[in-house]
């Protein structure tokens, strides 16, 4: 049986928040979970900060917390353990594979008279050195 703290946020939720059940791709589910992580930010804030804009209820946006970045120079006094530089590592390469993604993306707009040029030969040759960079990260943990 739940304790009584437990129950009462139980209500307490159930009057201030409303659960979605929503379906996405699966790699857009995985890089924004990435991205979140990488950003120091919840999953649910970055959604709910976005329904409120995209549905222009400012004054619900002024009841959720403040979404803050960290700052470069608080991130890395987060990497003291190994633990804490594994996750970073893991996280850099989550964002790499977003580049790959993205790059390979433009690739497919490209009309296919162009596929010769040297914006399409670039975008090719960033995949390459960015896969050979995503190996490298794997071998380091």
């Amino acid at each position: 049986m739940p304790s009584p703290s437990s129950k009462s946020k139980q209500r307490w939720n159930a009057t201030h928040y409303r659960q979605l059940k929503i379906s996405v791709n699966p790699d857009t589910a995985t890089l924004f979970k990435a991205a979140c992580a990488a950003n120091n930010v919840s999953m649910a804030g970055v959604l709910s900060k976005f329904m409120d804009e995209y549905s222009h209820t400012e004054n619900m946006a002024e009841r959720q917390p403040k979404i803050e970045i960290c700052s470069r120079d608080k991130s890395f006094n987060t990497l003291e353990t190994r633990r804490k530089r594994r996750n970073a590592v893991n996280n850099i390469r989550l964002q790499m594979q977003q580049l790959v993604i993205a790059e390979e993306r433009y690739l497919d707009a490209v009309p296919e008279n162009l596929h010769g040029s040297k914006w399409y030969d670039a975008a090719e040759h960033s995949i390459e050195l960015i896969q050979e960079i995503l190996e490298l990260l794997s071998e380091i943990y």
